[in-house]
């Protein structure tokens, strides 16, 4: 949103600030101001000249020797080549030691060229005549100015007078940051009105009359309006007897200052109120209009349409339509259409305000692929209450600059009347809420100067619909510290009852995760949910793998960023490429990220959010570095002794024969494994990778952070060592679970500490060598105490056919 500084002062008188001032005090009223352009930049020491005299160079066929009135008293010589400089002309002057903005290119220089004394093929010149370009604006603001030559102004301007002042380019153009809540500060008006409470000064809105004829403006127009929930109100007005012609300068250069080009007299003034309230309007042809009928519909299916700009769209029934008692005439809220256009040969004109459904209108922009200024200010969900009031200055705009003959009356279909909001108001819950400590009359001037109206006897604030983000006491604290300084409230401690703060579970035992690979140096990385397609075959994952079926992202950056992951290898297997490709060693990554599982395809309602605790690494460590990493993560999630890992989990993008589902419980928590030398070269990387991924949910709910303390061992130890020859196929999870269940309660530890497959062990075997510890708390253990669980161990491994060596 851009407002010009003089636009502003026309609805706050007395408002005299610099643009710096200006910038400052509105950005810490809430009103924040990106940035600011003065229009006079690099302008010095131009005044209106008038041409006296004209004659020909002695020296050059195109150059002319001019003498010029600049309002001191006598005239100077100004040697020029402008093709239209005629004499009496009033024109733009550089005095000498001036500065210009730009050359005739209208390419701004920065620091502007200075102008000086001198001599044009041996002829003195005491300064410069400009073009509109030169003097840092251009033809599509001012379309008065030539093609070619210097600007001519009108008999109006006075000799001896500032040329910017006279050209509105004494004037700061302001660009503001406006949130989407604040649909009111999209007008002037809504700027001018915090301009004047930020500043102390009067707010003083244009007065709109009554405008229009004795006739009834029912008698030249009906409308109806068939989808009353995407156009809650509909205001029409008729204009007769058109006059096209410019719009005056004043208005001109109010556009202009706002970056609209100016074209004429309907069109400006529409683009005007626009501005100025925010609340976008439109005109038509009412000869064009069939059956002087205007219907509001939803569009027909494969419905098209040709717009203004001549191009042919096509609609569905989600867009909503302006159509007359024959043919769509145009698109409600973005644009008209060609077939009902103004033109110069325009009589009676219909004019149009209305309110949409914001929603719809950026569907429907978005869908057809055309946003406009209106649609822009629709979207945000105007206020229907400021439709009537902005078709009524329009007309009387129309009447005072005598464009037309303005119909008397006016249609105005409107359904549920928007009402304002009744907020209860307590100033101590306010000084509370700010630390401050406010007078309640002060306060209540705060409101009343943003319009908000206050009930003493109730204690209410009354707030009017156009200010739709107050809904609420922290709201209005929010008016209150916005005006008496956000930078006047004190430093205060918090008040309230003391809590103990702490994380929740869930991320408590993320954090454990993080934490534990961090130990064990692990660096963490974060990756995209939005992934390719083509994924699915970079990881060798089937054609009919429940993992292709994703959520599809309906406006995607592109298609490597088209669906939502399912699977999160991909982000570390690329993260892991990036670091082999630049030749580091050794590298461990780990990331804690969801995958998002559709329910059904395709996507009817929201997906299935898991964390996946991923790691990868290269270089140092193989399989049991990685195992040993997800189970020191078990131990201290509560987890540990359970954990047992299938060799057979199936996944395509691991290792056959390196590969293990991590079970816990009877349930697959997760998986680990070399990735596939296959998946390794799809990208790129020339050594053995090992990855692993926790389900984080599965975790969560059988983690525990209960700790019972143990105080040390007072009685010595036994230790037994067991060594077995087995099947490969038998896992050593399979033999812990027997030591669990046959070990009795004095089986205190065991732990692996040799395996061995060699031409010493006959083929298809392994030998597997255990040491158990077993402990009594209460006394020193003999022989009898433990031999019985030993005895138990023995039978039940040698029933599952394992040779003990004795």
């Amino acid at each position: 949103m851009n407002t010009s500084l003089s636009w502003i002062k026309a609805y706050v008188p007395g408002l005299d600030v610099t643009a710096q001032e200006y910038t400052d005090a509105m950005t810490l009223s809430g009103s924040k101001v990106e940035g600011f352009e003065k229009l006079d930049a690099d302008l010095e020491k131009i005044v209106v000249g008038q041409i006296k005299k004209i004659e020909k160079h002695p020296d050059a066929d195109k150059l002319v020797v001019c003498q010029v009135d600049v309002g001191t008293g006598e005239e100077i010589q100004i040697v020029t080549g402008a093709p239209n400089v005629k004499e009496g002309q009033k024109v733009p002057v550089v005095l000498d030691g001036g500065r210009v903005a730009g050359g005739h290119d209208g390419k701004r220089t920065p620091g502007g060229i200075k102008i000086k004394k001198g001599k044009l093929r041996g002829v003195a010149s005491a300064g410069m005549m400009c073009s509109i370009e030169e003097l840092g604006s251009s033809r599509d603001m001012y379309p008065e100015a030539p093609e070619d030559g210097i600007y001519i102004f009108g008999d109006d301007a006075v000799v001896g007078e500032s040329a910017v002042k006279s050209l509105g380019l004494d004037d700061v153009v302001f660009e503001y940051e406006i949130t989407s809540n604040r649909v009111d500060c999209f007008g002037v008006l809504g700027l001018a009105r915090e301009a004047a409470a930020t500043f102390g000064k009067e707010f003083q809105p244009p007065v709109v009359t009554e405008s229009g004829n004795g006739e009834d403006v029912n008698d030249y127009i009906k409308v109806t309006v068939k989808d009353a929930d995407l156009c809650p109100r509909y205001c029409a007005r008729v204009v007769k007897n058109i006059k096209i012609a410019p719009s005056p300068k004043w208005m001109q250069r109010r556009l202009a200052s706002q970056g609209i080009r100016p074209i004429n007299n309907i069109v400006d003034i529409t683009n005007y109120v626009m501005e100025e309230y925010g609340q976008p309007m439109h005109a038509y042809d009412l000869d064009t209009i069939a059956g002087n009928e205007i219907v509001v519909r939803r569009a027909g299916k494969d419905e098209t349409f040709v717009t203004l700009d001549g191009q042919e769209r096509k609609m569905d029934s989600s867009v909503l339509m302006i159509c007359d008692g024959e043919k769509a005439v145009g698109i409600a809220g973005i644009m008209g259409g060609e077939n009902s256009m103004i033109t110069d040969s325009v009589k009676t004109m219909l004019f149009e305000a209305a309110c949409f459904d914001g929603t719809n209108i950026r569907l429907s922009s978005k869908k057809i692929g055309l946003r406009t200024d209106a649609s822009g200010k629709f979207e945000k969900g105007l206020d229907p209450n400021n439709a009537l009031d902005a078709i009524n200055r329009a007309c009387q705009l129309i009447e005072e600059l005598g464009a037309g003959e303005v119909v008397g009356g006016a249609v105005d279909v409107y359904g549920k009347v928007k009402e304002g909001r009744v907020i209860p108001f307590d100033a101590g819950k306010v000084n509370q809420l700010l630390g401050t400590d406010i007078a309640k009359e002060t306060m209540v001037g705060y409101f009343q100067k943003i319009d908000l109206a206050y009930d003493w006897e109730k204690d209410e604030v009354h707030v009017p619909s156009w200010r739709q983000d107050l809904e609420c006491l922290a709201d209005l604290a929010e008016e209150v510290a916005r005006f008496y300084g956000y930078d006047n409230i004190p430093t205060t401690l918090p008040t309230g009852e003391a809590t103990t703060g702490k994380l929740s579970f869930k991320l408590r035992v993320e954090a454990v995760a993080r934490d534990i690979a961090e130990f064990c140096g692990f660096s963490q990385g974060m990756t995209y949910s939005f992934e390719s397609p083509k994924v699915f075959d970079k990881l060798l994952i089937p054609k009919d793998s429940e993992l292709r079926k994703t959520v599809v992202i309906s406006n995607p950056l592109g298609e490597d960023f088209s669906i939502m992951r399912t699977v999160s290898l991909n982000g570390m297997l690329a993260s892991l490429s990036t670091n082999y490709n630049r030749r580091n060693k050794n590298v461990r990554l780990y990331e804690l990220g969801n995958i998002y599982l559709p329910k059904q395809v395709p996507v009817t309602e929201l997906p299935d959010e898991r964390m996946q605790f991923t790691l990868g690494m290269y270089g140092d460590g193989d399989f049991y570095t990685m195992k040993g990493v997800i189970e020191e993560f078990f131990i201290k999630a509560g987890l540990s002794g359970k954990e047992i890992y299938d060799p057979n989990a199936g996944k395509p993008f691991l290792h056959p024969g390196r590969q293990a589902n991590v079970i816990y419980d009877g349930e697959v928590v997760g998986y680990l494994g070399e990735v596939h030398p296959q998946v390794a070269d799809n990208y790129s990387i020339k050594e053995r990778v090992y990855v692993a991924v926790i389900d984080m949910p599965k975790v969560v709910a059988l983690a525990t952070f209960d700790r019972k303390y143990e105080g040390i061992a007072r009685f010595p130890a036994v230790s037994r060592d067991i060594s077995m020859v087995m099947p490969k196929d038998i896992l050593a999870g399979e033999v812990e679970k027997v030591f669990d269940a046959k070990g009795g309660s004095y089986l205190e530890h065991y732990e692996l500490f040799d395996i061995y497959e060699g031409s010493q062990i006959k083929a298809g075997f392994k030998s597997v060598a255990y040491s158990l510890t077993f402990r009594a708390k209460d006394k020193t253990l003999e022989e009898a105490d433990y031999m019985p669980a030993m005895e138990k161990i023995l039978k039940a491994l040698e029933g599952m056919g394992i040779e003990l060596r004795k």
